[in-house]
């Protein structure tokens, strides 16, 4: 190697360590971003060929990133903070609903905060893009090897229509004592909730008055207005393991004006309500108790209970949170305490990490390295889990950056010794001369 070769060798030095302290300083710089992945410059022997083979000529840094180490998870208190626990990417585009698949890249930062329009978008302003479920709560056939079937995820913009209600059933006590008095008391009158099919909701009411004879009630159901659908007279038993439960029911009446209905089942403790509510009227069986079972109303001496009911259908809500599972199943939480299936969020796996593209944001996009990519549900497979409520960290070791810092000056200095060094020899060799 001559003179001028070793000056070259020392410029190589100088050009691969100021890239590799360069890598250092990013990964200084970001120790405390979320979702940072290790950037570093590994140093690489460089040789030229000439006539009598191949000769050093230097070094060179090739530059490259620690995708696949993880980070470590740290709890938050958002629900859309989100990381994840295992391999996999979180989807993000530039714009929301972005149809440019050229704007869509992976992430790891999963710091997600709904915007002024409730879409879910990282601090880097990516937004998180997920398979939507349809209204009933599939997801149907999506691709899962490109990014056209995705939807922004969207916390803000839904309600949840209302679902009439179809069945109703109660459950209380009636104080024995009350009944067999010459003047009876007052009855008894409760109200139920029940959801026309608009998602409004309604109220009947059920009056129960005692009666002269001993252990027998006649209940009314009436309408909010105290319009009497019907009335049915209800004997209990008074001895033996059945004592407290529905003896028989008798002097069924139906007093609904049409098109309203009433009707009772003996048999079952079934009534059937028709409601005039709307063009088709509604129908509501409500079960009272069957003959014979302490499951519905009972009668035994002590405190009146007034009834629980038990009612489906719901009326119509608006969202007021999400809630995220490891799945990446989003739900909506409504006023109405309703909960439905909203999005999938999957996770995007390459056959190299280390291989993707950085990208501003802390993003990254498919190269021809990375490999192909996947879009798998979270928590199946070889795919990770994602944990609501969480974030992950850089995996930067900043005691490993500091000494790695100290190692690069040190390896800079020495290569700048051999530049003013070769200086030193070439001025010796001009004083050949004189």
């Amino acid at each position: 190697m001559s003179i001028s070769n070793a000056m070259q060798t020392g410029v190589s030095g100088l050009q691969a360590n100021s890239t590799r302290v360069g890598r250092i300083s990013d990964n200084i710089a970001n120790a405390n971003t979320d979702g940072y992945r290790r950037t570093f410059a590994q140093m690489v022997t460089s040789t030229s060929s000439n006539a009598n083979g191949f000769a050093p000529a230097g070094v060179q840094a090739v530059q490259g990133a620690e995708i696949v180490k993880e980070g470590s998870l740290r709890p938050t208190s958002g629900a859309t903070d989100l990381a994840i626990g295992g391999p996999g990417f979180f989807v993000v585009s530039k714009n929301p609903n972005d149809p440019a698949e050229s704007n869509y890249s992976l992430t790891r930062a999963g710091a997600f905060q709904p915007d002024e329009n409730g879409n879910l978008r990282n601090a880097a302003g990516l937004y998180l893009a997920g398979f939507p479920y349809d209204s009933s709560g599939t997801l149907g056939t999506v691709n899962r090897t490109g990014f056209g079937d995705l939807e922004t995820v969207n916390v803000g913009s839904f309600t949840l229509p209302g679902e009439a209600t179809s069945a109703m059933s109660l459950s209380g006590n009636l104080p024995a004592q009350e009944t067999g008095l010459a003047t009876p008391g007052a009855p008894f009158v409760s109200s139920a909730q029940f959801f026309s099919p608009l998602g409004a909701a309604d109220q009947m009411r059920l009056s129960w008055q005692p009666s002269a004879t001993p252990n027998q009630w006649d209940l009314t159901i009436s309408d909010a207005a105290g319009t009497s659908y019907g009335t049915v007279t209800v004997d209990f038993h008074d001895s033996g393991a059945l004592a407290g439960a529905p003896l028989a029911y008798s002097n069924i009446t139906n007093t609904a004006p049409a098109p309203a209905n009433f009707a009772f089942n003996p048999a079952t403790g079934v009534a059937t309500l028709t409601i005039n509510n709307g063009a088709v009227p509604q129908v509501i069986d409500l079960t009272i108790g069957a003959p014979g079972s302490h499951d519905g109303i009972t009668q035994f001496a002590g405190d009146y209970s007034a009834p629980r009911y038990e009612t489906d259908g719901f009326q119509t809500g608006t969202l007021v949170r999400a809630e995220i599972d490891e799945r990446g199943d989003v739900f909506g939480i409504f006023d109405n305490g309703g909960r439905k299936l909203l999005y999938n969020i999957p996770l995007a796996e390459v056959t190299n990490p280390n291989g993707l593209l950085a990208q501003d944001g802390n993003a990254y996009t498919l190269s021809r390295d990375s490999g192909p990519m996947e879009l798998g549900t979270a928590s199946s497979g070889s795919t990770g889990k994602i944990v609501s409520g969480a974030l992950e960290s850089s995996n930067v070791e900043v005691a490993q950056e500091l000494t790695d810092l100290i190692q690069t000056q040190r390896a800079y200095s020495s290569n700048a010794k051999i530049i003013t060094t070769v200086d030193e020899m070439l001025d010796e060799t001009m004083r050949l001369k004189r």
